[in-house]
């Protein structure tokens, strides 16, 4: 029964570490290769907030309910609240700032 669960736990493992590193390069792509601020502050802060919460999740899993499995825990749910913060706050910058989000056969990359 013991092996089956930490078998189980294994799998789960490696499923977040690779869910993780798939945000992270879907996000990566996105922000360069968007073609304004407005798209790369979502791309940025919904599939790295996945990613980074993906990995934290597999941190979490693989230490355990220790200390440092609870901190991952906490850092994963601050993760949760301020990337999306930080990226309305990049877009609301550059709203202020007057610049004009990209539109269908508009020329600047």
């Amino acid at each position: 029964m013991i092996a089956a669960i930490e078998t189980v736990r294994v799998g789960l493992i490696v499923v977040f570490v690779l869910l993780g590193l798939f945000f992270s390069f879907v996000s990566m792509t996105g922000v360069l290769r968007l073609p304004d601020v407005y798209s790369r502050a979502h791309t940025a802060s919904q599939a790295d907030t996945l990613g980074a919460g993906f990995g934290l999740a597999a941190v979490a899993l693989t230490v355990g309910w220790e200390g440092a499995g609870f901190k991952s825990v906490i850092l994963l749910f601050f993760i949760f609240v301020t990337n999306p913060t930080a990226a309305h706050g990049i877009a609301r910058a550059a709203f202020e700032e007057g610049i004009v989000p990209w539109t269908e056969g508009d020329e600047r990359r």
